[in-house]
Order: C-alpha cells, then structure tokens, then sequence
C-alpha cells in the first residue's frame, strides 16, 4: 500500500494526517500555537510555531502510524491563505507573519485602488483591493517598516514557508498565490503590470507552479528530525480554501461547498474565471489545473461562537466539563432549547471587520433586538443563525453570478452541530449533504500530491474514489418562510449601523 502525507498549517494549529491511497485517515496528530493581536485589528503568528507544530506532527505520525517511510510517495502543504512571511538573505524569517485576519491595511487598499483602479485590479487579480490579502501587508511594511522591507529576499504564504522548512525551496502555487492579490489569475501567473505600477521587485516572489507539481524533495537534515525518507516528493499544495473543496469533492461546476470554521466560506468550481463586478466575492485559481473557483468570505463564523464561549460561558464550561460534554456540543444543545428566530435576536457575526458581501475591515458586530425575556440559548442561537445569513449573503452572491448549484456540500467544525446544519439547510433551502472532512483540506492536498507522483491519474478521478457524501439534511419548509422573513430584517442592519 502506498500513503500520502498532508499538512494543514491553520490558524489555531497545525493537522498532520497521514492517508492510504484509498482515503483512509492512518493516523493524525494535532500541535497548537498562539495568535498575537498586539492592537484592535491586528493579528500575527510566529512562522517558527508553524514549523515545530510540523515537526512535532509528521514525528509522532510516521512513529505512530508504523508505516515505513519508504511507502509515504508524496507530502502535500495547505494553510491559512493571504499570510506575509519575510525571510532575508540567510533565510531568517524577518518579523511576525501578519496573518488573513489582519485588518491594518485599509490606507494600503487605497493606494492600491488609486494607482490601478477597482475595476483592472478585479481584471488581474479577480479581486478589489483587499485589507485580508498579502499585498496591502506587504505595502503596509514597506510604508512602516522600512528597514524590515529593505531586508527582504523573499515573501511566502504559511504553507511556503513550511515548504521552504522542508526542502530548501522557495516556490508557491496558483490556488494561494492568486490570494496574494500579485498574481494574473487569467495566465495563472505573476502579473508584471500590476508589480511595476506598484514598485514591487519581481524577484522577492518564489516560482509559481500548478497545485499538483512536485516542487520539492525532503532534505537530509528534516528526514534525520521527522522519520521521513530524504528525497520524498512535495507538491505545490493549495490554500487551505482550495485544499479542503479538493477535500470534499468540489472539483466540477454545479456542487457547492459551506465551511464553517473560524472563517465560514461558501466555495464553487468553474470552468471558466468569473467575477463579480463589485468584488464581494473572491475569484481565485482552483487547485484543479485549468479550473477557477469563486469564494465568499464571512470572517468570523465559528470564530463568532469561540469568542461567546470565551467571554460568556464560564458556567456552561463548568457543567459541561461536569457532564464530560464536549462545550460546543453543550451549546449546540442551549440552541436547540431556542426557537427558531432566537426569540427576537439577530446577531451581526462582524466580529473582524467583514470581507462578503460588504467588504468593510471598520464594520462591528452585534446583538439587535434583544428584551427581557431573552436567555444564554438564545444568544447562541442567534450567532448560529446571524452566521447562517452571512453564508447566504455569499450564496446569493454566487447565484446571481450564474454559477449552477445542483449539490451544497457542509463540512468544517461547525457543521458538527446538527442544529447548525439544519439552520443552515432552513436559511439556504437547499438540502445539504454532509462531508466527512474533518481531515478535509489536509486530505485535498494528500490527493494533490498523489496526482503528482502519479498515483491518480487526475484530481477528479481521485476524488470520484475517495469523497463519498454522507447524511443529508433537508430544509423544514416551516423554518425557511421564518427565515426568508429575518433575513430581510438582517440585511436591513448593516446599511442602518455602519457608521456607529
């Protein structure tokens, strides 16, 4: 039998997954890290902590799995997307990566927006100009940190720099690099106009390469730390976007795919790049060759219920370690005790300025309609469902874009919950198939690397293989004329609240 390695360089850790030509989940290992926020708005991490959580991760995955390293044929990289790593002229990483949720760059955007304009910078890049993606860091550096620009040999994503850890290679591939916001999504390449017009230097960008090339080998010295064999094949990988919708199968225009993690994303495959005019959704290459994919973005999904847990939760903590309850189930639980429409509150998942439909990085969330006789289960109701009206906002985005939706695919964390599916199924209806993803994006790229040592012969026939669809969640026809009303009473806040 032959395996395959994938790693999934997140934000809150790293998921090292080792999986048998067929699909299967061998074993996994899970290493965490910090994120830094030193002002509002600002969010960094330490590419060092990325890299020890690897090392820990493929150690105790190939120590524990007992598979010889000889039958591991290819490594496959995914990760947080839009990250800046700095790294200088003897490859030491410069200052703290500034991170997807980072929202300092406003000032940047303009500039960006005044120098291209909207509509070429959506032409190029498939995107407006965006506080979210790497370039605005990188200008932010270069307008702040001076002495750090001046220092810099080459910028990389979080999974590049972990490629780079790997195998001495500086190289990134088209599903991450086209978050970048430097590469020309229609030749699937670095874009000489948009960089001249900034005064970016063409040299500082590692080679961009499809997602299923082998862009690297194992080196001596990482083999000796990890058990791995020297000279195994790593391939270019994907954002951590691309990397899960390989994950889950969606490979092919029609089949629709919702994640609900920190992030929550609603993802579909095209055959042809297409864009929104205003920009509120993010078209990227695919990591499928010769395939786009249009993304919408809500910031703070299952981010939104980490931070009530954290702030609002002490005593549901407390019983549910009682109970050995896992918390979000425990919550899952207070929501189910609500009403559909959450007695009245609507909640804003704005936690983190917001990317789809209003890319505003200023915007802030909030509670609407709260009384007397709301409780706990109501406010976590509410954020279930103020996430579930987000993610709509981007299906309805996508919609009108003319992509075809014929399956909706939900998978991710918070998708766990079946009262947060059945919402989700009720706000968008639609029925929903179910995918086991939980290994989803370090899946996606385990299959990238096994197209690229020649195990599949295409992504899509791997994913025919593997990706099977599970449970499915049909829409209660009472809840969607509820939740067509509420939905009406949400998109009606942003406009009135923008400006508090």
């Amino acid at each position: 039998m032959r395996y395959l390695l994938g790693l999934d360089i997140g934000t809150s850790g790293t998921k090292t997954a080792l999986f048998d030509e067929l699909g299967n989940t061998i074993e996994t290992a899970n290493y965490g890290y910090d994120l830094f926020q030193p002002k509002a708005g600002w969010a960094e991490q330490n590419p060092e902590d990325w890299w020890e959580a690897c090392l820990n991760g493929i150690k105790d995955v190939v120590k524990n799995s007992k598979v010889n390293a000889k039958d591991i044929k290819g490594i496959g990289l995914s990760g947080q997307m839009h990250g800046l790593v700095l790294v200088d002229k003897d490859y030491n990483v410069i200052r703290n990566s500034i991170i997807w949720c980072d929202q300092r760059t406003e000032k940047q955007c303009q500039y960006m927006t005044e120098v291209l304009g909207k509509e070429k910078l959506i032409e190029i890049t498939g995107n407006p100009a965006l506080t979210g993606f790497t370039l605005s860091k990188l200008l932010w550096v270069r307008d702040n940190e001076p002495e750090n620009y001046n220092n810099i040999y080459k910028i990389l994503l979080p999974k590049d720099y972990i490629r780079f850890k790997l195998t001495g290679i500086f190289a990134t591939e088209v599903s991450d690099a086209s978050g970048m916001q430097m590469l020309d999504i229609n030749t699937r390449n670095w874009s000489d106009e948009l960089l001249q017009k900034l005064d970016i230097d063409k040299n500082i960008l590692a080679d961009v390469y499809e997602s299923v090339v082998v862009s690297g080998h194992v080196t001596e010295e990482v083999a000796r730390k990890t058990g791995l064999e020297a000279g195994t094949a790593v391939v270019g990988g994907a954002g951590d976007q691309a990397a899960g919708a390989v994950g889950s199968g969606i490979v092919s225009e029609g089949i629709i795919s919702t994640v609900i993690g920190s992030s929550g994303v609603v993802f579909a495959s095209t055959d042809t790049p297409r864009f929104d005019k205003e920009g509120r959704v993010h078209t990227l290459c695919h990591a499928v060759p010769n395939k786009w994919h249009v993304m919408g973005v809500t910031q703070g999904a299952g981010l939104s219920l980490k931070w009530f847990k954290e702030n609002f939760c002490r005593k549901e903590i407390d019983e549910a370690k009682e109970k050995n309850i896992n918390i979000y189930d425990y919550l899952s639980e207070k929501a189910a005790g609500s009403k559909p429409g959450s007695n009245g509150v609507i909640y804003m998942p704005y936690l983190m300025g917001e990317r789809t439909p209003h890319i505003d990085p200023n915007v802030k969330g909030g509670f609407v309609g709260v009384s007397l006789i709301n409780n706990h289960g109501d406010f976590v109701r509410s954020i279930l469902e103020g996430v579930s009206f987000s993610l709509k906002n981007c299906l309805d985005i996508i919609e009108n874009m003319k992509v075809e939706i014929t399956d909706v695919r939900v998978s991710g964390g918070g998708a766990e919950s079946e009262v947060w599916r059945q919402i989700l199924a009720d706000v968008f209806n639609h029925p929903l198939r179910t995918i086991k993803a939980s290994e989803g994006p370090a899946l996606g790229v385990a299959i990238l690397a096994g197209v690229g040592v020649g195990i599949y012969n295409s992504v899509e026939d791997a994913c025919e293989k593997i990706i099977k669809g599970q449970d499915l969640v049909n829409p209660n026809c009472d809840n969607t004329a509820l939740y067509d009303k509420i939905y009406k009473v949400y998109n009606s806040l942003y406009p009135r609240l923008k400006d508090i």
